[in-house]
């Protein structure tokens, strides 16, 4: 019991840094309203999981595009419109929530590990990474734009302006200074500079929990059977864009490495950058939330499965 406390102390951390957030919202809301801070934390946390990805294995990948390319479509383009849906039946703080959810890229650190643990090609995992983060400056305000406009309290040219100096540097930032000749403090430090990635999200889902509160996301018995909905809603969006993705690669012959991380990669989202966009559209940040939870277990399951 121990061991698997300690396996998910990160889910379990998650829940309580939100609700702990949810409840405080009166003593903390001068704090989380600054910006500098959101804007910080998450340039470093951008960094810190930059600065860990090896370039090498990614050349691998580019020689033979097509299972990245199927990865990448699916990661853009396939995810946020299996989000459109939940418009439906979902209050629009939630749907919007979780349409911000399948908009941001995936995630950098978790999508090459469950590659990994799948037995399959994380190269492929890799790129997926690094071209859906270069691309979210162009892709999350386009989105936000068509579907959120009503939401949203920031232009588009600002959104792109903000997503390139607190996601994109960040990353050019990390990979020059690997070349520069960080790359095996880096390597030595892996474990240390994922911890303080993770704080920094810690520090950013409770930051969105008190700013939340100001939309209207609030958690109370009468909306319990809506919350279930959304993570009805964010699970099933996640595993179906992972069996649509490793559908298609099979459809095309891919090896069974490859296949495993075009769905792992097609269908993994960052918690980071969707909390900050979130908070800046004015949506919940619970779809997010619950949708990297989801992830996690779900890809846990699946990875194991796909390795034997």
């Amino acid at each position: 019991m121990l061991r698997k406390i300690r396996s998910q102390w990160f889910l379990l951390a998650l829940a309580a840094v939100y609700l702990i957030g949810h409840a405080g919202t009166e003593h903390f809301a001068q704090i989380a309203s600054k910006s500098w801070i959101r804007s910080g934390v998450l340039f470093t946390v951008m960094w810190a999981m930059g600065i860990t990805l090896r370039p090498d294995a990614i050349r691998r990948s580019v020689r033979h595009p097509t299972a990245s390319l199927l990865a990448i479509g699916m990661n853009m383009i396939g995810v946020p419109l299996l989000c459109l849906p939940a418009m439906w039946f979902l209050p629009t703080e939630y749907s919007g929530g979780l349409f911000v959810a399948g908009l941001v890229p995936c995630t950098l650190a978790s999508a090459s590990v469950w590659t990994r643990k799948a037995g399959g090609d994380d190269s492929i995992a890799m790129v997926t990474t690094v071209v859906t983060n270069l691309a979210c400056i162009a892709v999350v305000p386009m989105g936000v734009q068509m579907v959120l406009a009503m939401h949203t309290r920031i232009p588009p040219l600002a959104q792109m302006e903000k997503l390139f100096w607190f996601v994109v540097l960040p990353l050019l930032l990390a990979q020059a200074m690997r070349r520069m000749g960080a790359a095996g403090w880096a390597d030595r430090n892996k474990f240390r500079l994922a911890g303080a990635a993770q704080i920094g999200i810690l520090t950013m889902v409770f930051i969105g929990a008190v700013v939340s509160q100001s939309y209207g996301d609030r958690l109370t018995w009468s909306n319990l059977d809506t919350v279930a909905m959304v993570a009805i809603a964010a699970v099933s969006v996640h595993l179906l864009a992972f069996g649509i993705a490793y559908g298609w690669a099979k459809l095309l012959h891919l090896p069974p490495g490859e296949r495993s991380a075009i769905g792992i990669a097609g269908s993994q989202k960052t918690l980071m950058v969707g909390l900050q966009i979130a908070i800046d559209c004015g949506v919940s940040v619970l779809p997010m939330m619950i949708y990297h939870g989801g992830q996690l277990l779900c890809d846990t399951i699946i990875a194991d499965r796909l390795k034997k």
